[in-house]
């Protein structure tokens, strides 16, 4: 039996900052803009799923993609201060 999946990317050892811009970077400029986003992951148990959205203890590089997130909305709302923003952000993990 073979099985064959279609993949957007295998992120290998990436960092942080690129799991960041390849994965949610899009998702929440379109967020500014006014568009509903959702970023999800989704696997195995030990796979690294709460690390890539909350990041590691190690320092503020390691940081994932919620706390990263949450900085570039607020930059982006910074950056139109003639509008009125109210950002909303819900966090879920199911076991």
């Amino acid at each position: 039996e073979s099985w064959h999946f279609k993949l957007d990317k295998v992120m290998a050892n990436a960092s942080q900052e690129q799991v960041f811009e390849a994965c949610a970077a899009d998702v929440v400029r379109s967020v500014m803009d006014g568009y509903n986003g959702t970023i999800m992951a989704y696997g195995q148990t030990g796979a690294g799923k709460t690390h890539s959205m909350t990041g590691g203890h190690v320092g503020f590089a390691d940081r994932g993609i919620v706390p990263r997130s949450i900085s570039q909305m607020y930059a982006e709302a910074g950056a139109r201060p003639e509008k009125n923003i109210t950002i909303r952000l819900s966090y879920v993990e199911i076991y």
